[in-house]
């Protein structure tokens, strides 16, 4: 069949003039959205449920959620590659405010104890995944998120924790698990007594074991744990854990450490440490080995003992291994793996 050239020329200016409405229709459409958002009364959501929006569970991790205290309405969300998002309504809208900053990759954050406008962010994420992305060190916000500034440990690369003493806001420690793919000499915990100007690197044993956790003891902050891990990273494989790995406590504000052996295992993989807000002898580990996979002590980490071989909260180990306690009830305990799992009796079960 034979189409005349005048047929191809109206076609295409059909085409075209149909193509120029619908663009025209979406920009009047777009414009009344716009328009409308304004008069959206946030009360209409206070309703509504949690809901997997999807499309799967691998886009956006999320690293860390910080809410301020006594305003529920602010709440920051540090991502493994999407930088910090803040909400001030709730949820309902947010906003990045980490953009401008060379690096989007977050590993956790903390909000300064009775001035949460001060915020540090330790960059690089430390769930190492062989798709993570590295971090710059330390920031510092002193304004809620709306100007950052730098603070050092550039070559750490990747921050598990950030820690600051609840009675002296100027001291703050850092976890840093180091390089994920090689040995580095930047990993373990530094400790700084001026906000942040200055750091001193006080607990290290060697270029592979870097930080997987840590805590501090609220009633009295001189007692500080933190967590060491071996972890490497190849194309293909890990490796994760060995026996000098382990639980370190400092009883006089991070000047010195001990390694606690007391009821733990030897072979120890990734670990997560908790102190219970509620009553602070209460100290909980959780980690990935044959032995057990929490355990609990009740004298500030002099000793432990298991409470539990469930190893469903260790699913993934090497890629989560993280627990929180009920700030109000030392016995109800949050597992996070695989799943979220809760325990109301101490961690005996989940």
């Amino acid at each position: 069949m034979i189409i005349s050239r005048n047929f191809k020329r109206g076609f295409v200016l059909l085409f075209i003039a149909g193509l120029v409405l619908q663009m025209a229709v979406a920009r009047t459409q777009r414009e009344n959205t716009s328009a409308k958002k304004g008069s959206i009364n946030p009360a209409l959501f206070g309703h509504l449920e949690w809901r997997n929006i999807g499309p799967a569970n691998m886009m956006g991790r999320i690293t860390d959620i910080e809410g301020v205290p006594g305003n529920p309405n602010i709440v920051y969300v540090g991502t493994a590659s999407g930088g910090i998002w803040k909400t001030t309504n709730g949820g309902i809208t947010w906003k990045p405010i980490f953009d401008e900053q060379p690096v989007a990759s977050i590993g956790d954050l903390a909000l300064e104890p009775g001035n949460p406008d001060v915020i540090y962010a330790g960059t690089g994420e430390a769930n190492v995944r062989n798709s993570i992305s590295f971090g710059n060190g330390v920031y510092k916000s002193p304004d809620g998120g709306k100007t950052w500034w730098h603070m050092g440990l550039q070559d750490t690369e990747r921050i598990s924790r950030i820690v600051i003493n609840p009675k002296n806001p100027n001291i703050v420690y850092v976890g840093a698990l180091g390089h994920a793919f090689g040995p580095n000499k930047m990993r373990g915990v530094f400790m700084s007594t001026d906000g942040g100007k200055k750091w001193e690197k006080v607990l290290y044993t060697d270029e592979r074991h870097g930080v997987a956790d840590m805590d501090i003891n609220p009633q009295n902050p001189n007692i500080v744990y933190a967590a060491l891990w071996l972890f490497e990273r190849k194309p293909w494989t890990f490796t994760s854990g060995d026996e000098k790995g382990g639980v370190y406590r400092s009883i006089d504000g991070g000047r010195s450490w001990k390694k606690i052996t007391t009821g733990l295992p030897k072979l120890v993989g990734r670990i997560g440490i908790k102190v219970s807000q509620s009553n602070a002898e209460v100290v909980y580990v959780m980690t990935a080995s044959k032995e057990g996979t929490l355990y609990r002590s009740d004298d500030r980490g002099e000793t432990f003992r298991l409470v539990s071989k469930d190893t469903q909260i260790v699913s993934r180990g090497f890629y989560y291994t993280d627990l929180r306690v009920d700030p109000a009830d030392e016995n109800r305990v949050y597992a996070v793996s695989g799943r979220l799992l809760l325990s109301i009796d101490g961690g005996k079960s989940f």
